[in-house]
């Protein structure tokens, strides 16, 4: 119980994964968060992980009470974590003209959105009573400006951002950070099977180590890799026309079922 405590959603695959086992390897406990609890489970197995390094809960963050209890559940089996991240996300392409679309882009909200902010709910209270803490979110780059097919994630991402600004102002007084991490392209199930070109990608793995540095130092912003927070702000100061014209033909993210 001396150990540092992380909690981490969406920790079956992906960016996920590749946090926990970096956490890990610096000595943290882990709270592990996913609806696929056996691949946890049997990835913790793998690493040689027991009960006393590695809890696993079930929960599906876009429903609220879910994970809600998966945090509740955390703080009475182990305490009150130092880092918390909220890592689950959805990447669905979309077609506003498609009635189907508007479900996606609703699940998509709740996942990215209302399920970040609820992760973080059991947690806030107790990290301030003790001042100390990390609430981590993870945005994208795709927070940036929004690409063709891409609304919904674009827009989920950009209130990551938002929301995660406007929490760090409302404790900054009590001693606890958040800090918002803004991914490029990273090699994992999310991006796999894109139809577009993703510059700098990187590997899950290389992510996760700079991702770990920047939430260690308390970091409020940081895009990784580097080159891709470059690409944002030129993106960001582009004129509309300039840019409409750059994105155009793009190829859009695939829709659910495609």
């Amino acid at each position: 119980m001396d150990a540092p405590l992380a909690f981490i959603t969406g920790a079956s695959s992906g960016i996920g994964q590749a946090l926990a086992a970096r956490f890990h390897r610096a000595g943290y406990r882990l709270a592990l968060v996913a609806r696929r609890t056996q691949e946890m489970a049997d990835w913790a197995q793998a690493q040689g992980m027991d009960a006393a390094q590695c809890q696993i809960f079930g929960a599906d963050v876009g429903e609220v009470d879910s994970i809600v209890a998966a945090g509740e559940a955390c703080l009475a089996r182990q305490g009150v974590p130092d880092v918390v991240i909220a890592n689950a996300g959805i990447s669905i392409g979309v077609d506003t003209a498609e009635r189907a679309d508007l479900d996606v882009v609703a699940r998509t909200f709740a996942i990215n959105n209302l399920g970040l902010a609820a992760t973080f709910h059991p947690f806030v209270a107790a990290m301030a009573a003790r001042g100390s803490g990390r609430l981590v979110g993870i945005g994208s780059v795709a927070a940036i400006r929004g690409l063709p097919g891409h609304g919904a994630y674009c827009a989920s991402k950009a209130g990551v951002v938002a929301y995660c600004e406007s929490l760090r102002g409302e404790l900054r007084a009590s001693g606890v950070k958040v800090v918002t991490i803004c991914p490029g392209y990273i090699d994992t199930p999310l991006t796999q099977g894109n139809r577009y070109g993703m510059p700098f990608l990187m590997r899950a793995d290389d992510f996760a180590e700079r991702a770990f540095r920047a939430i260690e130092a308390g970091t409020s912003y940081r895009v990784i890799p580097w080159q891709m927070g470059v690409v944002a702000k030129v993106m960001r100061l582009l004129p509309n026309a300039v840019f409409d014209r750059a994105v155009q033909g793009r190829g859009r993210k695939k829709r659910l079922g495609e």
